[in-house]
């Protein structure tokens, strides 16, 4: 309710998951949104899972494995600068079956290549720490066409902000409202095909 509260009419429940977890969070979400739909409750919600802190190697079988029990959208977690993740991860990630690679951190132009042939979002993030590269992932993105996702990355409620205020995170990455626009329109085609 919080998200419609602030305005979103379409979202993913991605919890973080390695091979300790993976099993038990996808069958909870995957039942959690299949019981979702309620009368007058104008939001969708989407079954997702962000893929954190792996060896490289595993990113592939477990994406594999979220698909084939219903996960709609993957997210993988990327190098970002403040937290400590295994060089290659990118790519790896890259190459697996995922939709948004999240905070990329300082992603090479070789990797946003391969996001671009594979049509998978980088994320352009309002969490702090994280952040610290939007505007590093918005040039090498803008440069060779990749596409964006504006994103909170809400792990409590006080990280929910509006549309309007990912609107700022992207200006402030150096996005221009046309660009953000079609960033959005992008991600709502891109969520209505995963409904």
């Amino acid at each position: 309710m919080r998200y419609l509260h602030a305005g979103y009419k379409i979202i993913a429940i991605t919890d973080h998951v390695d091979y300790s977890n993976i099993e038990f969070v996808v069958k909870s979400i995957v039942k959690f949104t299949k019981h979702w739909p309620a009368k007058n409750i104008p939001i969708t919600v989407l079954p997702g899972i962000e893929l954190s802190h792996l060896p490289p190697e595993q990113f592939s079988p477990l994406a594999k494995y979220a698909r084939k029990k219903g996960i709609k959208i993957i997210v993988a977690h990327g190098e970002s600068p403040v937290e400590p993740v295994i060089k290659g991860t990118n790519r790896a990630a890259l190459e697996a079956d995922i939709d948004i690679l999240a905070h990329p951190g300082l992603i090479t132009e070789e990797n946003v290549l391969i996001a671009k042939k594979k049509n998978i979002f980088l994320e352009i993030t309002s969490r702090r720490g994280h952040s610290n590269t939007n505007a590093h992932v918005a040039q090498l993105a803008l440069k060779v066409g990749a596409k964006l996702v504006l994103n909170h990355d809400s792990h409590t409620p006080e990280d929910i902000i509006s549309p309007a205020e990912l609107v700022s995170v992207g200006m402030q990455a150096g996005l221009t409202q046309e660009q953000i626009d079609l960033s959005f329109k992008e991600v709502e085609s891109f969520l209505k095909r995963r409904q």
